[in-house]
C-alpha cells in the first residue's frame, strides 16, 4: 500500500515556494479583466475609454499615498531610501514631471481634460472605496503585508507591453505623446518588483508572515479587479438634484 503525504500548512515556504505562490496570482490580475481584454482587442468606445481614464486617476494619485504609509510604517532607514524613489516618480521631483502628470496627459490625449479629470466628479462610488480600501490597508497593516501587496508589479509591465500596442494599434486616434506614462512604467515597474520580491522573500521568516505577504497580494489583485468591475458598468445612480 502507497502512502500519500500532505504538505504541512504550517512549515515554512522555500523561498522558490513561496516565490511560486506570489507569481500565480498573475492569474487573478486585472489585465484578464473582461473590460481590459475588450480594451486591448479594440472593442472599447471612447466614452469608455475616457470613463477609465477618469477613474483610473484616482487610484494614480493614491499610489504615493499608499507608499508614504510605507515609509511611515517602515522603521529600517535602508528600506526607505529604496522605497522613498517610488513617491518620486509618481510626484515628480519638479512642475510637470511624473507619473500624476503623465496620467493627466493620458487623460487629455483620450479628451478628458485636466479639469474634469482633477475634479474627481467621474470617479464611481466602487472606485473611491476599493482605492480608499488599499490604502487604508498600508497605513494599518504591517509594512511588510504592504510591500507584499505591491506585487502586482510582477504582472504589469507584460500587461502594459500589450496594452499600449493595443492602443496604438486600435485607437489611431489618441495621440501617442500621451502614452508616455505606459512607457515609463515598462523601465520602472521591474525595477520596483524585483525589490519588492527580494524583500519579501527575505523578511518573511515565518509561515505566517508568508501567508499574510500571499493574502496581501491577493487582496491588491482583488482591489484592481474590483475597480475595473465598477468602470465596465459605469454610472448606475440616478440623477442628482438640478443645481
Amino acid at each position: 500500500m502507497t502512502m500519500t503525504t500532505t504538505a504541512d500548512p504550517t512549515q515554512l515556504l522555500e523561498p522558490e515556494q513561496l516565490i511560486a505562490r506570489l507569481r500565480a496570482l498573475g492569474g487573478r490580475y486585472h489585465n484578464l479583466h473582461p473590460f481590459h481584454q475588450r480594451m486591448d482587442a479594440g472593442e472599447l468606445t471612447r466614452e469608455e475609454l475616457q470613463r477609465w481614464v477618469a477613474n483610473r486617476f484616482y487610484y494614480q494619485k493614491s499610489i504615493p499615498l499608499k507608499d508614504a504609509a510605507i515609509l511611515a510604517n517602515c522603521p529600517e532607514v535602508e528600506i526607505r531610501r529604496e522605497w522613498i524613489q517610488r513617491i518620486i516618480d509618481h510626484d515628480g521631483s519638479t512642475e510637470g514631471s511624473g507619473g500624476i502628470e503623465s496620467w493627466l496627459a493620458l487623460g487629455e490625449a483620450l479628451g478628458v481634460s485636466r479639469e474634469e479629470t482633477l475634479s474627481e466628479r467621474r470617479v464611481l462610488p466602487a472606485v473611491r472605496y476599493a482605492v480608499d480600501a488599499y490604502v487604508n490597508f498600508a497605513r494599518q497593516k504591517p509594512w511588510l503585508e504592504a510591500v507584499a501587496s505591491s506585487l502586482t508589479e510582477l504582472f504589469g509591465p507584460s500587461a502594459i507591453s500589450v496594452r499600449l500596442e493595443a492602443i496604438e494599434r486600435h485607437y489611431d486616434w489618441i495621440d501617442p505623446a500621451g502614452l508616455e506614462y505606459f512607457r515609463s512604467r515598462l523601465i520602472q515597474a521591474p525595477r520596483d518588483a524585483d525589490y519588492a520580491l527580494s524583500l519579501t522573500v527575505e523578511r518573511c521568516k515565518t509561515r505566517e508572515q508568508q501567508d499574510a505577504a500571499i493574502a496581501a497580494l491577493r487582496f491588491k489583485t482583488e482591489v484592481l479587479w474590483a475597480q475595473l468591475d465598477a468602470i465596465e458598468r459605469g454610472d448606475t445612480q440616478p440623477a442628482g438634484p438640478s443645481e
